[in-house]
């Protein structure tokens, strides 16, 4: 089964596993595929985290995530406010558009390691879907042009962007074909030096030349210093099942198992889904969860994460204490904490137990919203993910990895999967993970019916509600105190995977994208068995 949030790329996966390929391979194909095909989201500049379970039932965390250049400095933005909604915001927006906004892309080495150390197919076979879409070109979606259409303005500053996505200087619309050649020979380089062709070679030379003339940060000996981190993931126990999520700098499994903590004392299948009271706690639990990542979660090599105090049952029942039904409050950190959006998922299982979760992005749409000159690389913006004030744990350092709300997540029972799932949407990634999990285990739900659900968020400011909250919950929840914001959608489309007791799975992917799950059944003739031609050896019995 593979879900991936296009039904090109879901292609491109399905055919590594009908190639004889694993979920690694699947997932890989899949990912490179979506660098052509949903690039607003995903690129080889960009960075994420992918969560394996390995056929033995080893669980293995794959930090990919980009990191602040050697150059970069707790002070190197001006910031506009110490509040939300603006507390992100700089002057000039230079975290956010830009060469300023580009932190070291980790993605690209990553998931060739990841390839390497649990795939079986090699690079250039597990690209050749990508090379494929990129020189033929491909249809645009609707989502597609909505997104270059929302973007137009800053992607008609960039002549690489305005090539492709702006012929003619309108935007792509859906239908239309898109080739994107340059980013095919960038691809058939990676595929022909691996890595290293953006790390040591000349892609990287053409990214670091271009900084230099930019006025960027990231030059040659950043990329070459790039490597991602194995990490052991984060294990919470929530009513019989176990949720792993990824560590420190994902807040996902930390925060994730506080949240399912916190609400393990309440009957939420009696509250119900969508209900004034249902919605009000997931409000506080939210809340709660952000209060505690701004001053405890960050990179684990630069910030000592309280991780057994942010997950223990014990910090839930003491948090849970402070919850009123009755009235929407303001969260501070916990008691011993001290200081110190828009991406692409894939979810891959294959017949031999191993399952891929895999979070990857760009950052923002089109993330700094530049291309590197001759290339087709379309540059992160990963820098907005750090805080822009000194002095937090959050804040920027030199090789510092950017921290993430990704969630790419497993869930077993009695030591055997039950589901795979995860899901863009920036901030709003690990809270939408959390929902999903207790629509399955609290609410009942389908597969369909837990990716597809309302979902609600909030930090603290506003609690956006999606268009399947109904006008009485937001009432009712107006009463207490929240302040309500109406919002078409809640983080990115999730892709998800159900197993069953007998090796079933079912796939699921929900509205909010070009989600689009591929099963496969099936498969090889067993061993052994044959068919005789007519007039065989006397004797013989034709296999039945």
């Amino acid at each position: 089964m593979v879900v991936t949030n296009h039904p090109l790329a879901s292609g491109a996966g399905a055919e590594m596993l009908l190639a004889g390929g694993n979920a690694v391979d699947a997932a890989i194909a899949a990912l490179f595929a979506l660098t052509v095909v949903e690039p607003m989201m995903v690129g080889i500049l960009g960075g994420g985290v992918a969560h394996l379970r390995l056929p033995d039932g080893r669980h293995v965390v794959v930090d990919g995530l980009s990191t602040a250049p050697a150059a970069a400095r707790p002070d190197m933005y001006r910031t506009v406010s110490d509040v939300l909604p603006d507390y992100q915001e700089t002057e000039g927006r230079r975290n956010h558009l830009g060469p300023l906004a580009m932190a070291v892309p980790g993605a690209l080495r990553a998931w060739c390691h990841t390839l390497s150390a649990y795939g079986t197919l090699p690079l250039a076979e597990v690209l050749e879907p990508a090379i494929r879409l990129a020189a033929r070109g491909w249809r645009a979606t609707p989502y597609l042009a909505d997104s270059v259409g929302d973007n137009a303005r800053e992607l008609a500053t960039d002549p690489g962007l305005a090539a492709v996505f702006l012929p003619g200087g309108a935007p792509v619309r859906a239908g239309e074909r898109v080739v994107r050649g340059d980013y095919a020979e960038s691809l058939r380089l990676v595929a022909r030096d691996g890595a290293e062709a953006l790390h040591d070679g000349p892609l990287g030379e053409a990214l670091a030349t271009h900084m230099r003339a930019a006025g960027g940060l990231i030059t040659a000996a950043d990329l070459r210093g790039v490597a991602p981190v194995e990490r052991e993931p984060i294990r919470a126990l929530y009513r019989g099942y176990e949720v792993i999520g990824p560590p420190p700098p994902s807040s996902a499994g930390v925060h994730v198992a506080g949240m399912l903590n916190l609400l393990e004392g309440y009957d939420l299948r009696a509250l119900g889904a969508g209900t004034p009271d249902g919605v009000h706690l997931l409000a506080e639990a939210l809340k709660m969860a952000f209060a505690d990542r701004a001053v405890a979660t960050a990179d684990p090599a630069f910030v000592a994460v309280p991780v057994g105090l942010l997950t223990s049952k014990a910090y839930a029942a003491a948090r849970r204490a402070e919850v009123s039904m009755d009235r929407a409050r303001d969260w501070a950190p916990g008691p011993g904490l001290l200081e110190s959006a828009n991406t692409t998922h894939v979810t891959v299982a294959d017949d031999r137990g191993t399952i891929v979760s895999s979070t990857q992005t760009i950052n923002s749409l089109f993330g700094a919203r530049f291309t590197v000159p001759g290339t087709g690389m379309v540059a992160n913006n990963y820098m907005y993910n750090f805080d822009p004030h000194p002095g937090r744990a959050l804040s920027v350092a030199p090789g510092k990895r950017v921290f993430t709300s990704m969630a790419p997540t497993i869930v077993l029972r009695d030591g055997a999967p039950v589901m795979a799932l995860g899901l863009p949407g920036g901030l709003r990634i690990f809270g939408s993970a959390m929902q999903a999990v207790i629509n399955l285990i609290d609410h009942g739900m389908s597969l369909q019916e837990a990716v597809e659900a309302p979902r609600v968020w909030t930090q603290g400011h506003l609690l956006e509600l999606e268009p399947g909250i109904s006008a009485e919950t937001e009432a009712a929840l107006v009463a207490r105190g929240h302040r309500v914001e109406r919002v078409r959608a809640v983080g990115g489309g999730m892709g998800a995977i159900a197993f069953g007791p007998e090796g079933e799975m079912t796939g699921a992917a929900c509205w909010r994208a070009d989600g689009t799950p591929v099963g496969i059944g099936g498969g090889l003739a067993r061993a052994g068995v044959r068919f005789l031609p007519e007039g065989g050896p006397a004797g013989a019995t034709p296999a039945a």
